[in-house]
């Protein structure tokens, strides 16, 4: 059903749902007209409420549990609410402190997105996620060397200094001088390249006949690009603290969903492919429940900013996970400032 827009409200209705919806994300509790009437802050009869909250329920915005039990917004009506009527509070000095004092810890950058993870988790009692930027480390040099027959050493020295090691199972045939040979062709003519553009290269010349290596070092070639190849591809990019906060108390009655929400955050390439979806928004995105197929079953909600490294590109997204009543109007600019607090640390 489509929702009506606040502007076409009455002032009255306005009012009443906003006190609905943020009574409800406040304690998680349904609203009910009784303690809208006698908390003062509208001048009606509880029956005159009942009337404006049954009108919001026929629209599909607010919808009652069980009798008696008050209303709750539906997804439809948190959208409408966070679209056209929330007032974004900015992140108080403590928790601006709070954030910046994590990401400032000394340390390598993974760290750091460790630390972006768990302080989001902390100030928001949900889960914080940080999806880590894909590294494409450019060769500088690549060398196989000889531990055992049908066992070598691969040694991966990126552009950036930093060096990996991986152990390399050979057919025991292979003779040591195919090694060097295959070594010597990767750095020579492969160096400042990323991997994948690599191995692309490397298959072109060998189709082409443009390779002088004979067969053995065509397969150690293949080999010991496939290593790091494979090795990246099951590589985490998604960094999850704070699942243990989508257990609290109000989690009881619901635990269905939740079982439902921590299955989703286990399906990690799943949740990469949501956030992904933020990487190109021009500021922090939002979504409820159905909104989106990978929530559709836990009715959880998803609040995410792209960070930019120092020239502006996007190199991934941090954002929090939890159940759809999120203090959006805290929540929301957190992020956004924790958004740009890490991107200063990207070079």
């Amino acid at each position: 059903m489509p929702t009506q827009p606040v502007i076409e409200m009455s002032a009255r209705t306005r009012e009443i749902f906003r006190l609905v919806v943020e009574g409800y994300l406040a304690n998680g509790q349904p609203v009910g007209s009784k303690t809208l009437a006698g908390a003062g802050q509208v001048n009606l009869s509880p029956a005159s409420i009942r009337s404006v909250l049954s009108g919001l329920e026929s629209l599909g915005l607010l919808a009652a549990p069980h009798t008696s039990a008050g209303r709750m917004p539906t997804e439809s009506g948190l959208r409408l609410f966070i679209d056209g009527m929330m007032q974004v509070a900015e992140p108080t000095a403590e928790e601006r402190a709070a954030i910046e004092r994590r990401l400032g810890e000394p340390g390598p950058i993974e760290q750091a997105l460790e630390a972006t993870s768990a302080v989001l988790s902390d100030l928001s009692a949900a889960a914080g996620v940080v999806m880590v930027p894909r590294r494409e480390p450019r060769l500088r040099q690549f060398s196989m060397i000889s531990l055992s027959p049908g066992e070598a050493l691969a040694v991966l020295v990126g552009e950036d200094g930093q060096v990996e090691n991986r152990l390399l199972k050979l057919p025991a045939e292979i003779p040591p001088s195919a090694i060097e040979e295959a070594s010597n062709y990767i750095s020579a003519h492969l160096a400042g390249r990323t991997l994948g553009e690599a191995a692309q290269a490397m298959r072109a010349q060998i189709a082409s006949g443009q390779s002088a290596l004979d067969e053995a070092s065509r397969d150690l070639v293949e080999r010991g690009l496939a290593v790091w190849s494979e090795d990246a591809a099951r590589r985490p990019v998604l960094i999850v603290r704070g699942q243990a906060n989508l257990l609290d108390e109000s989690a009881i009655g619901d635990l269905e969903r939740v079982r439902s929400l921590l299955d989703d955050l286990e399906s990690k390439q799943s949740v990469v492919e949501l956030l992904d979806s933020a990487r190109e928004a021009d500021a922090t995105r939002i979504f409820i429940g159905s909104e989106n197929r990978l929530f559709a079953l836990s009715g959880s909600a998803v609040i995410a900013s792209p960070y930019r490294d120092r020239g502006g590109k996007v190199v991934g997204v941090v954002g929090v996970i939890g159940p759809t009543r999120l203090n959006y109007a805290r929540v929301v600019p957190m992020v956004d400032f924790t958004a740009q607090s890490l991107g200063k640390l990207i070079g």
